[in-house]
């Protein structure tokens, strides 16, 4: 019985890690995409600017 316990709690152990594991992933990638985006859209680098205004355009996605 104490095996089956133990097995028991090892499985929710790994399955609450993968979940932390996910969230903390995600927060990551949009922290990142954020910082990327302000700075591709308020760079005073007009090269870079108007490289991810011309991606926009080419995604299709209104920016005007």
């Amino acid at each position: 019985m104490s095996t089956l316990q133990s097995v028991s709690s090892i499985t929710t152990t790994v399955s609450s890690a993968r979940s932390a594991r996910r969230v903390l992933n995600a927060c990551c990638v949009m922290s990142l995409g954020a910082v990327l985006l302000y700075f591709a859209g308020f760079s005073s680098l007009p090269a870079l600017h108007n490289a991810a205004h011309d991606t926009r355009h080419t995604a299709a996605f209104p920016c005007h």
